[in-house]
């Protein structure tokens, strides 16, 4: 087992901060310091007026825009500026960095450049967009599933694979990374937040199922009542403008921080049950009924390794990627941080992208994600081995054995 810094399951449940996320335009093709400084700078003001606030401050990160003109480099140029990117931004005090969102027509970058990238980096991120022209994009996937592929290879454990992820219909000032980017233009930062403890809490309580969602919105909104009047004074102060608040109460690998407990305290006998899709919609509504100024995906999130409930559940009885994916049909972001078997295959993994960026488009254009972890080695039911405080370790999910190998032969 992994060693991680629990948090006390005895202390009133209280929204923390999971990052404060800063988009700005990163400097290309030659990288300058001084707006790495500047953002630093800001993050760091951000982080202790937060925490004045009460209001604990997990990660400090920052976040480019869309990749369009820039993924026509040469890879080599592309490598270089991604490193130098990285190392200035670490210098500047940012924790994590998003390099920005490759649009669906640059996937012969994603297939060819973007793998060795990231295996160079260590807190650097990308996302893939699966969507060009309203449809989901075969070549995409595709091209993600050969990188996806080649980070499994090329990084300890395959752990690279947690800065990818491929998105559909995914927004800009999103502060989830892998997702993150900016919408391009002045600066903006958004705020994601770790409020799972608050729904366990609002949960746990008795009375009917109206009643709970009911406590669980005014809790909510009380919470982040301190959130915005800190967002509202920076803003004053650094003249960056705020996006809004994240409200997917993300968890954290404790049983007490864990969604999938939340939805067991809610009565369902266990994650994955009859009654859950109901009570993940409940909990999806009340975050919409909140009067809160959110941004991002607002619903849902279930990252089953970093939810000490859902790793144990899957690993006691492996649902199967569509199951999971079912979720996000009353709001999710998609399926993320999902250990696969390392020899998965290409066809199915780009299968997998194809039908997650398919149900964004029939749910109106649902932003959601995939963020699929092939293990090197490991099969179908074998433990995970991940050393990271921000994961509880599983099992390896069980895969279907076969995907859209004539799809992606026949092309869009």
């Amino acid at each position: 087992m992994i060693t991680l810094t629990t948090q006390s399951d005895a202390t009133i449940s209280a929204v923390k901060i999971r990052a404060v996320t800063l988009g700005l335009d990163l400097p290309a093709p030659e990288v300058v310091a001084a707006p790495f400084e500047a953002a630093g700078r800001f993050l760091s003001e951000a982080r202790r007026a937060f925490e004045a606030a009460g209001l604990e401050v997990q990660t400090a990160r920052a976040a480019g825009a869309d990749l369009g003109q820039s993924v026509g480099s040469s890879p080599a140029r592309l490598k270089d500026w991604a490193s130098s990117t990285e190392d200035t931004a670490r210098k500047s005090g940012i924790e994590f960095l998003s390099l920005g969102r490759v649009p669906a027509a640059a996937h012969e970058f994603v297939a060819e450049s973007l793998a060795p990238i990231l295996a160079a980096g260590e807190i650097v991120f990308f996302s893939a967009d699966l969507i060009d022209g309203g449809l989901p994009s075969i070549a995409m996937a595709k091209a993600c599933a050969s990188a996806v592929k080649q980070l499994s290879r090329t990084t300890d454990l395959g752990f690279g694979t947690l800065r990818f992820a491929a998105t559909a219909n995914c927004p800009p000032n999103i502060p989830f990374l892998p997702a993150a980017y900016h919408s391009g233009g002045s600066e903006k930062f958004s705020v994601a937040v770790e409020a799972a403890d608050v729904v366990v809490e609002a949960f746990s309580a008795p009375g009917g199922m109206s009643a709970i969602e009911d406590g669980l919105v005014r809790r909510l909104e009380e919470e982040c009542e301190r959130v915005e009047r800190v967002a509202d004074e920076l803003v004053g102060a650094h003249g960056y403008a705020f996006v809004g608040i994240d409200l997917s109460p993300a968890p954290f690998p404790s049983d007490g921080v864990s969604i999938g407990g939340a939805i067991e305290h809610a009565g369902v006998d266990r994650f994955g049950a009859p009654g859950t899709l109901y009570v993940s919609a409940m909990l999806t509504r009340a975050i919409r009924r909140t009067r809160v100024r959110r941004c991002g995906f607002s619903g849902l999130m279930l990252p089953v390794l970093e939810d000490s409930v859902l790793a144990q559940r899957a690993a006691e009885c492996p649902p199967s990627l569509h199951e999971l994916l079912l979720y996000s049909a009353v709001c999710g972001t998609g399926l993320d941080t999902i250990p696969v078997p390392g020899d998965i295959s290409e066809a199915e993994l780009a299968g997998t992208y194809l039908d997650v960026a398919a149900m964004s488009v029939a749910l109106n254009n649902k932003p959601l994600t995939v963020r699929l972890m092939p293990v090197p080695g490991a099969s179908t039911g074998d433990a995970t081995q991940f050393a990271f405080d921000y994961f509880a370790n599983s099992r390896v999910f069980p895969m279907a054995g076969a995907g859209a190998s004539g799809v992606l032969q026949r092309g869009q």
